[in-house]
């Protein structure tokens, strides 16, 4: 295993870095908090332009064919800003099912728009009373004709509301398998409310009543499903942990300089032994997410099983960035709980992030099985 990057991807990450501080400052996040449409489409078009919407995309689909350590460096730099914006719903959860399963059809037809930031794609899969992973859902898709009825509530769908396509998991005729579908975002009978979040990112409920799809909208095989949506959470939390590396990089790095500035008793209170082993645990933590998240899209990168490193890097990642964000407002003092303070954004996308594809708990748990306990 070999966890140094290439140039080029060294290129990718300081580029990357450089544009996300230019862009989008957090100034711009804080105010698009208010903001319904949730990010800014000039931002949008000015990375299709560089090519990170078709990443992971082949290069005969419009994409430049990049892989998972690629998308992971992206999001690690959009982390650092606390970027908010519908790539992870496009590009990771939308974009990753269309290319893993998609028909030939289905690929002309989504991935090159997608890949010069023509669409937006959002994923519906969680629903009231489910905890993680992919449960028995209660959404139905009934055949009728050439046709599905859709019949079901959807919770957290990310970008719901200005998605040109949603790809929602249904039980097919009450089957136990599960199907999923690609249908137009504004499809008649779809209800799309925004829900308040702590990450201030644009999550949704979606209700479908009797929406109507053709049967070419079914993303791999009818009642096929799980295996897919498995996969796709998988790789999705460990590009989640990507996000959380680069918000707890930016609070350490935010937290060492305020404790070389800020003076206390006539010194910087970097100098003092409490302030030093915080900064060290921080460090620790930081590091230790950083080696385990690359790690597994590492794996992921190569085609190798990585449901053991996933489950790790996740497990770590979600406590690590909930201890360096609570350690960096403790050295920072009241001043970072304040509203025109930066420190409270790292916080709640930690915070969100943590449960985000699965807690803690829940992939101890998927670990503990990956040992044969």
């Amino acid at each position: 295993m070999d966890l140094d990057l290439t140039n080029e991807q060294n290129i990718l990450k300081a580029t990357a870095r450089n544009f996300f501080k230019r862009e989008c400052p957090l100034s711009r996040m804080k105010e698009l908090k208010e903001d319904k449409l949730g990010h800014d489409p000039e931002l949008w078009r000015k990375m299709a332009e560089l090519g990170w919407m078709g990443v992971m995309i082949e290069e005969e689909y419009g994409g430049i064919g990049g892989s998972f350590l690629e998308l992971a460096i992206i999001l690690e730099a959009m982390g650092e800003v606390c970027y908010t914006g519908p790539y992870f719903s496009t590009v990771v959860l939308g974009g990753l099912s269309v290319l893993s399963a998609g028909s030939e059809e289905q690929k002309s037809q989504i991935l090159p728009k997608l890949a010069t930031g023509e669409l937006v794609l959002a994923m519906a899969l969680a629903e009231p009373g489910t905890w993680y992973g992919i449960p028995d859902m209660k959404t139905v898709a009934i055949v009728e004709k050439d046709s599905y009825i859709i019949n079901g509530t959807k919770l957290f769908v990310e970008n719901g509301h200005i998605a040109d396509y949603i790809l929602c998991a249904a039980r097919t005729d009450n089957e136990k398998g599960l199907t999923l579908f690609l249908l137009k975002g504004q499809s008649p009978g779809t209800e799309c409310n925004l829900l308040k979040t702590l990450g201030y990112d644009k999550q949704c409920q979606v209700v479908f009543d009797h929406v109507r799809v053709d049967k070419t909208s079914v993303i791999g095989r009818r009642g096929q499903a799980r295996p897919l949506l498995e996969d796709l959470q998988e790789k999705a939390a460990a590009a989640k942990c990507m996000e959380m590396i680069g918000v707890m990089q930016a609070a350490f790095n935010t937290t060492v300089a305020y404790a070389k500035e800020r003076e206390q008793f006539g010194r910087p209170i970097g100098s003092f032994q409490a302030v030093q082993h915080h900064c060290a645990n921080m460090v620790t933590e930081v590091d230790g997410a950083r080696f385990l998240t690359y790690q597994a899209a590492w794996r992921i990168a190569e085609g190798f099983p990585a449901t053991r490193e996933v489950a790790m890097a996740k497990a770590w990642t979600s406590k690590a960035a909930q201890k360096v964000t609570a350690l960096a407002h403790q050295i920072h003092g009241a001043v970072a709980f304040c509203e025109e303070h930066d420190l409270h954004l790292y916080y709640r996308k930690a915070k969100a992030a943590e449960v985000a594809f699965g807690d803690t708990r829940y992939h101890f748990e998927k670990l503990a099985r990956q040992l044969g306990l």
